[in-house]
């Protein structure tokens, strides 16, 4: 794992593949995943078994992705409903000041490159987001969205 940053407090499943310039702290990664390159996945995620997490993928605290996702390239969550920089008297914001917002990319979902996931959503089971999508709620199983916001096209079959 070279060029790899991954803490002692990782808990990795067996045949994990890690590429090169990967940084995982806190987290939980399924048997037979691969992290391509330049992902961080942080603590208190979750990643399943059979996972695809696609290279400059960035997976915040709070984000569960079950087994048999695929995860797109340039992929980014977002943890917070209302990020800001400082608190209310002034001084960085520190983890007492925000509470962290669960998002699920339920089983066997895939989400195409370049999308954004906001807190709180649910991708569910089986359901396609489209490259670039921005989903600002939930996702039905079974269903592909695509857009800014994200809109359902389609239904499709269950597997």
């Amino acid at each position: 794992m070279e060029f790899c940053r991954v803490s002692p407090d990782v808990k990795l499943g067996k045949d994990v593949k890690i590429f090169a310039f990967v940084n995982l702290y806190g987290c939980t990664i399924g048997d037979n995943t691969r992290i391509g390159t330049f992902v961080e996945i942080q603590k208190n995620a979750f990643i399943g078994r059979n996972c695809k997490i696609s290279s400059h993928t960035f997976i915040c605290e709070g984000v569960t992705v079950e087994d048999d996702v695929f995860i797109g390239h340039n992929l980014t969550f977002i943890n917070d409903m209302y990020p800001r920089s400082t608190a209310s008297g002034g001084g960085l914001q520190t983890e007492a000041d925000w509470k962290v917002v669960p998002t699920f990319i339920r089983k066997g979902a895939s989400v195409g490159s370049s999308s954004t996931i906001l807190a709180g959503v649910t991708v569910g089971k089986g359901a396609i987001v489209g490259a670039g999508a921005v989903v600002t709620k939930d996702v039905p199983p079974w269903t592909i969205v695509a857009g800014n916001p994200a809109r359902v096209l389609r239904k499709i079959e269950e597997k």
